[in-house]
């Protein structure tokens, strides 16, 4: 595993190239990864050219309501490569967060992100991810590699054996490939 000192963009080359570098020791061939603005979409399509990549973005609404945070052009642009774009709600909060924010309190899902936090935003992000693409149907059921990231760029990938939100507790969690040790 790899550690890097601090999180943020400037992890985003080195963890993509890990990733890469672990999915060929593997023979995994698919790749989940967030992205807001397209960017790191692009680096891990530069590097991971013949593998199945899936990008998750935020769902529309989550900054203003009906709108999307992904330029559509850039969206369109990824499909024409081949790449699944998901944009949907995110698995470890949606409806619940919004419960939370009128009536107070922390429920069930909320309590799993935050456990999940406790090894850094970043990897909670490749969890969450991992079961947006799994529910949007673009995932075979096999291993993968998920890359997330803290605020922009990425800084954390694991190997995990993806799982729907309807079934979170099948998911595996199996090798932690990078993460920052202060976040």
């Amino acid at each position: 595993m790899h550690i890097f000192e601090k999180p943020g963009m400037e992890n985003t080359q080195k963890t993509i190239e890990l990733a890469h570098k672990r999915a060929k020791e593997l023979g995994i061939n698919e790749i989940v990864v967030a992205s807001t603005t397209g960017s790191t979409a692009a680096s891990v399509l530069n590097l991971f050219e013949g593998f199945s990549v899936v990008v998750v973005t935020y769902h529309c609404g989550f900054r203003k309501p009906f709108e999307s945070v992904m330029d559509p052009e850039t969206k369109k642009a990824l499909a024409e490569k081949g790449v699944a774009v998901v944009q949907s709600s995110h698995a470890l909060s949606g409806v619940e967060r919004s419960v939370s924010k009128k009536y107070s309190g922390i429920y069930p899902v909320l309590l799993i992100a935050d456990t999940l936090r406790l090894f850094g935003h970043g990897l909670k992000v490749a969890v969450e991810i991992s079961i947006m693409a799994a529910d949007a149907g673009a995932l075979s059921g096999k291993d993968i590699i998920s890359i997330g990231g803290t605020g922009r760029g990425a800084d954390a990938a694991l190997v995990l054996k993806p799982a729907n939100q309807s079934d979170f507790f099948d998911m595996k969690i199996r090798e932690i490939i990078c993460k920052p040790r202060d976040f």
